[in-house]
């Protein structure tokens, strides 16, 4: 269906990305991934390990440096998802490549449909539209919804989900091989 879309229909670029700090004092082991969304440049998402998600200014990344006493870089690998966006009427459609480090490692879907901001009505409505061009690859409820039974859909659900898709991806690559000597 998007493969016979006029070019003037791409409507720009987008990407996510994440840095992972680990905090150093306390509870050791917890992550926290500062997250940066290209549709919010003015904006710096938080997320805590099985936590809340804190939106905070662009300069965040700038606040965490000088907290170098608490929170470390992490060592892991850049995951990241760019791609471009593409308005089909009412539907908002970002394709885009998840990369690890210097090779691709997946394809995200991203699909809004713009008059609605309470997810779970037009739930129904989306799953339609995406089969119409993922066919059986069209994805269940996400998780988020779970809690958001009729709460309005922020751009902090869809950072968490995205949030998902790379540690869903980060664990596939650290699956050892079996066997191999």
């Amino acid at each position: 269906m998007f493969l016979a879309l006029n070019p003037r229909q791409a409507r720009g670029c987008w990407f996510h990305s994440p840095n992972t700090v680990a905090l150093i004092s306390g509870q050791t082991g917890k992550l926290m991934y500062v997250m940066h969304n290209s549709e919010y440049p003015l904006s710096c998402f938080a997320l805590f390990e099985n936590g809340p998600c804190l939106i905070a200014d662009t300069y965040f990344d700038t606040l965490m440096v000088k907290l170098k006493g608490f929170f470390q870089n992490a060592k892991a690998n850049k995951i990241e998802s760019r791609g471009t966006r593409y308005q089909y009427c009412d539907f908002l459609v970002k394709v885009g490549t998840v990369t690890m480090g210097p090779s691709a490692r997946g394809i995200s879907v991203e699909v809004e449909y713009c008059p609605c901001v309470i997810a779970n009505d037009c739930w129904n409505l989306l799953m339609e539209f995406m089969q119409s061009f993922m066919g059986n690859h069209t994805p269940g409820v996400p998780s988020v919804f779970g809690t958001k039974h009729d709460s309005i859909y922020s751009p902090a659900d869809t950072v968490v989900q995205y949030m998902e898709l790379f540690n869903k991806i980060r664990k596939q690559q650290q699956v050892p091989v079996a066997g191999i000597r």
